[in-house]
Order: structure tokens, then sequence, then C-alpha cells
């Protein structure tokens, strides 16, 4: 046996260990979906998918609101880009509510829901009154603010609806009376069903079907027992009834579901059979921005109700998947919020923002693919309409507070802030660095401990 220069015997060698095998691609898969699923579970990953998704939406739709609307301003011999200016300045203002949304208390939240009730109901009672109230497209819900600008105050109801109505039931819940029928129905079901009368008074159907669905979420949240939320629902189902069958509007609406052909009777269904040509000629990847046909006088409304078949016509299917999965993960990230939190206000408010852009999402969306009846609603931040996105923008805005309000998402939001211009210790200008960096760890840490974040 050979011996080392020591004399001593070689210690045996170490067996090479055989290089990794490559995972199968079931394990592949199923760590991609724990990776995915420890991400979902971040405490900043609701703050972001609310702020991200909510901001890509108003984007793209800024970019689709100039191209569909282009062709109607010109025709009503307006500079091109005459539309998409105004949304542009209504998405500025909305930023900046959005961004004072988002940094106020839940007390001023809460401090707020009665001034704003105060006021919708207001402007919705001016809006019937002769002289002041503007009839558009032959309902009377508008109010002129002078020029080419007006004001739609029914859709302040619905972010004064969800405001009041949290405040409401949050303060029933900690004087426990939700377990009593009368104080979960009264006065919320009174005071929905006054706003509700005044938007229809004005013929407004599609965002009375929104309050509808606000109020329910609510009621909903609240824990409603199942008796009571049907029987609520079945007085709600029956007065729609009785206001479609005495509308001839509302019912040619409802005779042009699954219509293929513009004028296949006696009912008129050219927007919703143009609507499907546009969505059915975009293909994969559209036709390209811009070079829409029926937004040349074919489609109806092509800026503001249908201007998801523009963005299928434009930019196809892929285009379409896009902005369902944005509304999708905005959802996700409201009912997330909703469900994590403590805070009864919260879990109301959040809950009921959540339902109103999720319904009023599927409601437009379901109108253009001709699978629901035309309501006449705007697609949330993306159609064209300053009345619709102030309240919507102010709405996320209340999201994007309750989402950083959160134990963890605060420590962990706390941890990335700079931390330039802070004081050394007490060896002043001329100490190291290191006391400054031991301090900051520690600090991070007990933080991280306090919050119950992993």
């Amino acid at each position: 046996m050979p011996t080392s220069r020591t004399g001593r015997p070689p210690a045996p060698r170490v067996p090479k260990r055989p290089a990794a095998a490559r995972l199968p691609r079931q394990q592949g898969v199923f760590a991609f979906y724990h990776r995915a699923r420890r991400g979902w579970d971040r405490p900043l990953t609701a703050y972001y998918l609310i702020f991200g998704g909510s901001l890509l939406i108003t984007v793209l739709g800024l970019v689709m609101v100039y191209s569909a609307s282009q062709i109607t301003a010109l025709q009503m011999s307006l500079p091109g880009s005459y539309f998409f200016r105004k949304q542009l300045l209504a998405a500025v203002i909305g930023s900046g509510l959005l961004f004072a949304a988002s940094r106020m208390p839940v007390k001023l939240h809460r401090a707020l829901a009665y001034p704003i009730l105060a006021g919708a109901v207001f402007l919705m009672v001016l809006v019937q009154i002769p002289g002041i109230g503007v009839s558009v497209n032959g309902n009377q819900n508008w109010i002129s603010l002078g020029g080419s600008f007006q004001i739609q105050p029914s859709e302040f109801g619905k972010l004064a609806l969800v405001l009041w109505g949290a405040d409401l039931l949050a303060r029933k819940q900690d004087k426990r009376l939700l377990t009593q029928w009368k104080h979960m129905l009264v006065p919320l079901v009174p005071a929905a069903f006054m706003l509700l009368g005044l938007i229809m008074i004005g013929g407004d159907m599609g965002t009375a079907i929104i309050l509808t669905a606000i109020l329910f979420g609510l009621l909903w949240l609240a824990g409603a027992p199942t008796r009571l939320f049907a029987g609520v629902l079945s007085v709600a189902a029956v007065l729609g009834l009785i206001l479609i069958k005495t509308s001839a509007n509302r019912m040619a609406r409802l005779q042009c579901l699954g219509a293929t052909e513009p004028q296949s009777g006696p009912v008129d269904c050219w927007q919703a059979v143009h609507g499907i040509y546009a969505l059915a000629s975009g293909g994969i990847f559209g036709s390209g921005l811009g070079a829409s046909v029926e937004k040349w006088g074919q489609l109806p409304e092509a800026h503001t109700d249908f201007i998801f078949a523009v963005t299928g016509e434009e930019l196809g299917l892929a285009g379409t998947l896009s902005v369902l999965a944005l509304f999708a993960a905005l959802g996700y990230a409201g009912i997330r919020v909703a469900g994590r939190t403590e805070d009864p206000f919260v879990r109301y408010a959040a809950g009921g923002v959540t339902t109103w852009i999720t319904a009023q999402a599927v409601i437009n969306i379901g109108a253009v693919l001709g699978l629901l009846p035309i309501a006449g609603v705007p697609l949330p931040l993306f159609s064209y309409g300053g009345s619709a996105l102030l309240p919507t923008m102010f709405a996320i805005g209340l999201l994007i507070a309750f989402a950083r309000d959160e134990p963890a998402a605060r420590a962990a939001l706390a941890m990335r802030q700079p931390r330039f211009g802070r004081k050394r210790g007490a060896g002043g200008t001329g100490s190291k660095r290191s006391p400054r960096r031991w301090n900051t760890m520690r600090r991070r840490a007990s933080a991280a401990r306090s919050s119950g974040e992993r």
C-alpha cells in the first residue's frame, strides 16, 4: 500500500458526488406553485396589486379613450383629442383624490361618510329641478357646470353608500346590535332605497343596479341571515321586473340578448350586434391601435359604454384578457384586504368598494359580450367620463389606505423607508458608522417581530 511522504497511509478519497439531476417537470411546476403562493402571501401583495392594477387600468383606459373618441370628436366638429384631454384632466384630479384618500386615517374616512352622503343626496335632488338638471340620452341625471363640463351626482352616491353604510354597520357591530334584523336593515335599507328612488326618477337603471349590488354586498358582509337576504333580494327583483316591464326601452334591451343581426325583428339591436362585430374582428392580437373600423360611426358610445369592444378590435383577445386579468387582480386584492382586517369599518368599506368595482365591470363587459342587457354603465377606471372616474379613484385610494394599514404591511413599509438624515449615535459627527448600522438592524428586527411578519 503506497504511503505518503510523512510515512502515514494516505487518507481515503471521498467519492465525488454525482451531478444534481434535473428536477422532473412536475417538481418544477410544484416548486413554482409554492413560490408563487408564498409571493401571494406577502404583506404588501394587496398594496401592490391595488396600486399597480388601478394604475395600469387607468393608463390603458386613457390610451383607448384617445383611440376610440377621435372619430366621434371629429364628427362633432371638435379637435380629435377633445375627449382625451377632458379624461386626462379628470385622471389628474382623480390622482390627487386617490393620494389624499390613501393618506387619510380611518377615523377621517369615517368622519367624511355623513358629509359625502348629504352632499350626494343634495345634488341628486338638484338634478330633478327644471333648469338645473340636464338630460343626456333620455336620462336626467346630470348637472351642468358651465361650458362642456357636467357632473353626474349618482356616481358619487355609490361612494356615499359605501362609506356611510360601512360606518353604520361598524358602529352597530361594536354595540352588538347586528344580531337583530331590524338593526341590520334600518336605516341602511331605507336610505339605500331613497338613493335608488332619486336615481330612478331620472331613468338611470344601470346605476341603480350597481347601488343595489353594493347594498347586497354590505348585507352579506354583515352576516345577514339567508331568509333576510332572500327577502330583500326578492323585493328588489320584483321592483326591477316592474321597472323593466313599464319601459319599452328596457324591454328592447332585454330582447337583444343573443341577437346576431342589427334588425332581426321589431327591436333594433344595432349597438349590441356591432359590439360583437368589433370583438369578433379583432382576432388574437387585434388590428392595431387606432385601426378600429367600428368606431367610424358604426358603434354608438364607442368611447364610453362600449370601449371594451373597441379594445377587443384593436388589441385583440390578448388585450381583452389583459384587462380582465387586471380587474381580477384588483378584485382579489380587495377581498384580501376585507378578509384580513380586524376593523369592522375597514372590512365593510373594502368589501363595498370591491363589490362596486367588480359588479360594474361584470355588467359592462357582460353587455358588450352579449351575455347581459345593455345597462349603460361605464367600465370602471377605463371608460370615458370624469363623473365616474373621480369617485372610483377616491375609492381606490380607500383600498390603498386599508392595505397599508395592515400590521405586517406597516412593518414592511417602515423597513423600506429611506434612512438618510437620521441622527448618528452618541459619538456625534466623528463617530463611526457601525453603531448607526447596528441600531437600524435592531429596530428592523423588533418591528418585524411585533407585526407577526414571517
